[in-house]
């Protein structure tokens, strides 16, 4: 009995059953990269989850008062922006804001009352139709 033919078709599938073996492996390690970036990405969201329920507590919430008028947050500054915008018309910027109210013109202070206006848009007081404008809700 000839033996060749048996041992050829077996080499055949020997060698088939390697490639599927090498393409399922190559398929594995893809899958694991996915799996641990989307772990990561689940850890990630977590620790944002719990860092902004842990700051939840900080945030004030929007009250009002009893004439229906929204109560402002408790800084001095607050109400000076406010008097800004009662004597203009047009929409203003935080680098105008800063100017109308003597502070130094340097990235800390506009950015500090960029955050404040934003604080306002908010609280529904300022409207902020392009971004970096301000106005005064109608």
């Amino acid at each position: 009995m000839n033996l060749n033919p048996l041992l050829q078709a077996l080499d055949l599938q020997e060698d088939a059953a390697r490639a599927l073996a090498d393409d399922l492996r190559t398929q594995i390690d893809i899958l694991q990269s996915r799996l641990r970036e989307a772990e990561l990405l689940l850890e990630y969201l977590a620790i944002t989850r719990t860092t902004i329920t842990g700051l939840a507590d900080r945030i004030p919430a929007q009250t009002v008062d009893p004439a229906g008028t929204l109560e402002l947050p408790e800084h001095p500054d607050y109400p000076r922006i406010l008097a800004v915008f009662n004597d203009t018309t047009g929409p203003l910027r935080a680098r105008d804001i800063c100017q109308a109210l003597d502070f130094e013109l340097l990235p800390k202070h506009v950015e500090r009352t960029r955050a404040k206006m934003k604080r306002l848009v908010t609280i529904g007081i300022l409207t902020e139709a392009v971004p970096g404008t301000f106005n005064k809700k109608q």
